[in-house]
């Protein structure tokens, strides 16, 4: 790998927030507003990336409002949304309209398992009752996490949200990611172009984990998972790690 693509991967440009809310879904401003508070945080680009399900019908009035802000901002906007996996196989919450999407943000905010989907209180139940492992836990989220990147990718871009999150929810360190959990989602982020979001609002990845990513040549992206406009491209736990 010469030294450009290295540099590429290993600097964290700062001017680029990959992952917004606005007031359509989980936040509380509206497109043109987020987009004038990150024009003032020096923003060069700005993804928007709304939670959809398969009962979203905004879609359409989303792109539009992301488009007309583009007449008025040199910054690059890119209309995205953030799907959850769902099933054990990867399966995503899909909205029924997929075609306003210029990028799709990947989550996974419950614990798929073959009996279902399982919230943070559910699965910290479970590990105290014995009925599942750390181990369990980390393999179920980490191949859920996997097979979820690589069907998102074959309808448009991908990266990864508030990557393994859900270990801090349930009370679980992320030391229980092994080398070989890691190796996994790496090479699934590279055999995807999968980026993996830094995220400022859920402090994941650790630096742990952002450090063994890198060395697995992963592409990590700022996102602040904005919920307010204020907080747009405003960075303290990203500059730490």
């Amino acid at each position: 790998m010469d030294a450009e693509r290295e540099s590429v991967i290993d600097a964290l440009d700062l001017t680029v927030d990959a992952h917004v809310h606005t007031g359509f879904a989980a936040g509380r401003d509206s497109v043109g507003v987020v987009v004038s508070a990150a024009d003032q945080a020096g923003l060069t680009a700005l993804t928007f990336a709304d939670q959809v399900g398969p009962d979203t019908t905004w879609l359409s009035a989303y792109a539009d409002a992301v488009r007309r802000a583009r007449q008025r901002t040199e910054m690059s906007l890119r209309v995205a949304a953030e799907v959850e996996v769902v099933q054990p196989d990867g399966w995503l919450a899909w909205p029924a309209d997929l075609r306003h999407l210029e990028a799709v943000s990947v989550a996974v905010s419950r614990l798929p398992l073959p009996g279902g989907l399982y919230g943070p209180r559910d699965v910290r139940a479970m590990l105290a009752a014995g009925e599942l492992s750390p181990e369990r836990v980390a393999e179920a989220l980490v191949g859920a996490t996997v097979q979820g990147i690589e069907r998102a990718s074959r309808y448009a871009p991908a990266q990864l949200a508030r990557p393994l999150s859900l270990l801090a929810q349930v009370g679980l360190d992320d030391a229980v990611i092994t080398p070989d959990l890691v190796s996994a989602l790496a090479a699934a982020c590279r055999e995807t172009g999968t980026v993996v979001e830094v995220s400022e609002a859920w402090r994941c990845p650790s630096a742990r984990l952002v450090a063994l990513l890198r060395a697995a040549r992963v592409t990590l992206v700022p996102a602040s998972d904005a919920r307010y406009a204020g907080e747009v491209g405003h960075w303290q736990y990203l500059r730490r790690v």
